[in-house]
């Protein structure tokens, strides 16, 4: 063999040797659940649930599905979803059904998932890792953080760590351990995309937001770090397909523990309420408020009687922060003040007329149902025209006491213009315009005379008994 030949094969040979040390030790870096799963498993649990629908009639002739030839394992999971009971008179007993997962807390058989998951429920049934079924008893639920409380008759049952969602950093590994589609004890692994989330109706929870792979059927299991503690309960998925995209949101333990708790102790959740209405604060709201940077709550709304009323918060009072923890969104301030209990103290720094002040008020507690807010009805004063486009009426008396509001004006009609670009509508109610109350009509067209140009303008709009600011730039 000549030299260079012999010199190639040398080289090739090198190559490979550091490729191969390459991959060992890039595969020496990523974690091994192998162990946190056969320690964690025992205490995950598959929960079943029916809830029985009225009965209708059935056709002798009507067919089912033909499952024959179909794999055993298959045909059971297609079968756990029909209903299987028939009455003598041909009526069928039509039965819900749905699948999650859970995890056991106490050795004496509680147990955590979601709401939504045994919600409506006539019967749970809990699974344990040895395949023995046995009924559970709802001790209590909270639709709010979609968190519920079971209870299995048991002792020494294994048992999950708790850890602390607080610690968690974008980044981290996580592990769930769930029912996915009825597979019970499916393993996914993923990273923290990112913590403190919220989500549209869902005002009390700053979700993990992870990329573990989530499906219908791992709602309620856990969600874990690497030291194998639970750090959270997935809960939901974004998905356009009904299946995993790549976001999946989990509720932080400390939450739900905290929920449980309460649910144990007193069988309700007691949270903190302030009694206003926010906003997020986006570039041009900060312009016209004086602020330096997009950032805090803008109080929109706030209720008559309530915790910020009496405390002497304001419309248009922009909430910086509560108790010395920052609001860089306006969610983060519902998730602080419901972690509060009723009687509280709260210290809110807030900018008001481009200054920094301290509102210091009691937390109540958050009432049972939200107040009902119907469409303002319109008033029939004389009209006033200004450079907005709008024609406006005042609110009479009785509009003024029932809606609790000093002063305003309703639109009456919206012709070319601002107003039209921005949406205003007829019905709707002004009450503040750059950041001046309005109380008469006749003030209401001095203030939009005076409007300066090419700069953020806001407005505060009542639309249906909601409160918003909204912001536009008046060009001539």
């Amino acid at each position: 063999m000549s030299i260079p030949r012999l010199k190639s094969y040398f080289t090739i040979f090198a190559t490979v040797l550091v490729l191969g040390q390459a991959v060992s030790a890039q595969a020496a870096e990523l974690p091994d659940f192998t162990q946190l799963v056969e320690q964690a498993s025992p205490a995950v649990v598959n929960i079943s649930t029916t809830q029985k629908l009225p009965d209708r009639k059935v056709s002798n002739s009507a067919q089912m599905p033909d499952l024959e030839g179909l794999p055993p394992m298959l045909r059971e999971f297609f079968e756990r979803g029909m209903p299987q009971q028939r009455s003598p008179r041909g009526d069928r007993q039509r039965e819900a059904q749905s699948l999650g997962s859970g995890f056991i807390i106490s050795p004496d058989g509680y147990i955590l998932t979601n709401n939504h998951v045994i919600a409506d429920a006539d019967e749970i049934l809990v699974r344990l890792a040895d395949r023995s079924e046995l009924k559970a008893k709802l001790i209590g639920t909270d639709p709010r953080s979609d968190v519920a409380l079971l209870k299995i008759d048991g002792k020494d049952l294994p048992v999950l760590k708790m850890g602390k969602s607080q610690d968690l950093k974008a980044g981290q590994w996580v592990v769930a351990i769930g029912s996915p589609f009825g597979f019970d004890h499916t393993v996914t692994q993923g990273i923290v995309s990112a913590i403190g989330r919220s989500l549209p109706n869902e005002n009390y929870v700053p979700f993990i937001q992870t990329d573990v792979p989530i499906n219908p059927g791992n709602s309620g299991g856990p969600l874990f770090n690497l030291a194998g503690e639970v750090v959270g309960i997935n809960s939901q998925i974004y998905t356009r397909s009904g299946g995993f995209m790549g976001v999946s949101f989990a509720i932080p333990i400390d939450v739900a523990m905290d929920v449980s708790n309460q649910l144990k102790t007193g069988g309700k959740v007691s949270r903190g309420w302030l009694g206003v209405v926010i906003q997020e604060v986006n570039k041009d709201l900060a312009e016209s408020f004086g602020l330096e940077k997009p950032a805090g709550a803008l109080v929109a709304q706030i209720q008559d009687d309530g915790p910020a009323a009496k405390g002497g918060l304001q419309v248009g009072d922009v909430i910086l922060s509560l108790n010395g923890q920052p609001i860089v969104m306006s969610a983060d301030l519902p998730h602080l003040v419901g972690a509060l209990k009723a009687g509280a103290k709260a210290n809110l720094e807030v900018i008001r007329d481009g200054k920094h002040k301290s509102v210091e008020l009691t937390v109540g507690a958050i009432p049972e149902e939200d107040k009902d807010l119907s469409m303002l009805p319109k008033s029939g004063v004389e009209r006033s025209s200004n450079r907005l486009g709008v024609a406006v009426v005042e609110l009479n008396a009785e509009q003024k006491k029932t809606f609790d509001l000093k002063g305003g004006v309703v639109i009456k009609e919206v012709q070319d213009g601002p107003a039209a670009l921005i949406g205003l509508q007829p019905g709707d109610v002004i009450t503040h315009l750059n950041n001046q109350a309005i109380t008469t009509a006749k003030e209401f067209t001095e203030i939009a005379k005076a409007l300066p140009k090419n700069r953020s303008v806001s407005m505060r709009v009542l639309r249906q008994g909601r409160a918003s600011f909204i912001t536009f730039k008046l060009a001539e």
